[in-house]
């Protein structure tokens, strides 16, 4: 697994597309910046088409749940980093969204505050406390909260090492923007996976989160806590690697931007684009 994780990585540059969100301060170290807002709209359409037609596939999602032309939209889709992977012809193949939250001081601001466990009486100031725990030791630490989600491998390439890269390019990215202690809400499958990479389940005085099971995704849930500071042993140096080849990869801006120096803010913006 581990070659076949290499090769991916050895071919970052052309196969992954970064997607800032709107006004995001991206680090100097990205030196294949453009802002494009007719392109950024068109890959976020895109991603949410494929994102739409895997859970689809997967019995996640019923046709109601997609927009008229099967679009699968999410209000996190707006203000997210998102990550896609393409396939030789160009096309996202998978996705996956990392969502910072700079100023977040408890749950009610995330996007987990909609989880059944947020709801139910014997969990709801369980998960309340624990999540304002992560959020007090982000802060201590100086490091941002964020969130993970979207995550989505078309049927295709679900036997390969593509959606594995993915998730360890959320790390890197995080890493590059200057880490982060975070929560996800992961399927069983998914949760086995992230796991595997560093992620540990969401515990309040030593107590994980139970699963629970998501109707408006008609699957079991868990909660995931990760620190981008300490992945998992195994797979600590191909994030750094991922880390260094992420410099290199596309990353298409909408609307405004900032170039991130180490000595401030340098803004570097363009003027809106719509397209007819």
């Amino acid at each position: 697994m581990l070659k076949l994780l290499e090769r991916n990585i050895a071919s970052l540059e052309r196969r992954l597309v970064l997607l800032a969100p709107p006004h995001a301060a991206i680090p100097e170290t990205f030196v294949n910046v453009t802002t494009n807002p007719s392109r950024h709209v068109q890959l976020v359409r895109e991603m949410q088409k494929i994102r739409g037609a895997i859970y689809l596939h997967q019995g996640s999602l019923k046709d109601h749940q997609l927009s008229s032309d099967g679009l699968h939209q999410t209000p996190e889709d707006e203000d997210s980093w998102h990550l896609l992977w393409t396939d030789s012809s160009g096309q996202v193949s998978s996705c996956a969204w990392y969502l910072e939250h700079g100023d977040a001081t408890s749950i009610h601001q995330l996007r987990v505050r909609n989880c059944p466990l947020a709801h139910a009486a014997e969990w709801r100031e369980k998960l309340t406390n624990a999540v304002s725990q992560e959020i007090a030791r982000a802060r201590r630490a100086g490091i941002r909260y964020a969130e993970v989600g979207g995550w989505a491998v078309s049927q295709a390439r679900r036997c390969t090492s593509e959606g594995l890269v993915l998730a360890l390019a959320a790390y890197g990215l995080c890493r590059m923007l200057g880490g982060a202690l975070g929560i996800t809400n992961a399927n069983l499958h998914s949760s086995s996976i992230l796991r595997r990479l560093g992620g540990s389940y969401l515990e309040i005085d030593g107590t994980p989160m139970p699963s629970y099971f998501d109707p408006r995704y008609n699957t079991r849930i868990e909660l995931l806590r990760f620190d981008s500071r300490s992945p998992s042993t195994k797979y600590a140096k191909l994030i750094e690697t991922l880390k260094a080849k992420l410099a290199d990869v596309p990353v298409i801006a909408s609307y405004r931007s900032s170039i991130l120096f180490a000595d401030g803010l340098i803004a570097r913006s363009a003027e809106p684009a719509f397209a007819n």
